[in-house]
């Protein structure tokens, strides 16, 4: 996570936040500039959103990417891939908070603070039942599902030939989750 910008209220942050060109994340008061993706990380995003949105035609879920912000209880967070069951259509919300599923598409710069930070803050959203990490460039992918009891269970997809998602009954085939994207060079 990148050093905070500055002190504001969430109200403050979601107006100043409209006027800029840049997303920013928003925690317990401070602000702060997200770090631009590679052609890899976008080209992941879009194919699951693609996929998943064909999934989820004709349900009352839907998907979002990139742009749609997750508040969480003392902030504002950028999921890669945000399902959303709530209703059907989309409006002019801003925010998403009541995500079911969150699928974050890991970049060195972000990799730690994904697999660590950001998953304890998400974990406090009583509707999210799944977690997905998907590195791009080493095609590692790791999905966290909420168990019963609140426990969450992390099951390595890596080699598996099928994205898991049970919290909207979905499988992918994992040669389109990276289709279009490069290997990392070894």
């Amino acid at each position: 996570m990148a050093v905070p910008l500055q002190k504001m209220t969430l109200v403050d942050f979601l107006t100043w936040e409209e006027n800029q060109l840049e997303r920013h994340e928003f925690f317990r008061g401070e602000t702060y500039a997200m770090v631009g993706g590679t052609a890899r990380h976008n080209r992941v995003i879009l194919n699951l959103a693609s996929r998943i949105g064909d999934h989820l035609d004709g349900t009352p879920c839907q998907v979002f990417a990139e742009n749609m912000k997750v508040q969480i209880s003392e902030g504002v967070l950028y999921p890669d891939v945000v399902v959303t069951c709530g209703k059907a259509e989309a409006g002019d919300e801003l925010t998403v908070t009541d995500p079911k599923l969150i699928i974050e598409v890991l970049s060195p710069s972000t990799r730690g603070y994904d697999k660590r930070e950001k998953f304890i803050l998400y974990r406090t959203l009583p509707s999210l039942r799944e977690y997905a990490l998907i590195d791009p460039a080493k095609r590692e992918v790791e999905v966290f599902t909420l168990a019963e009891g609140g426990t969450w269970t992390l099951t390595d997809q890596t080699a598996a030939d099928v994205l898991t998602l049970t919290s909207i009954d979905c499988k992918l085939d994992m040669k389109m989750v990276f289709k279009g994207v490069e290997r990392e060079a070894e």
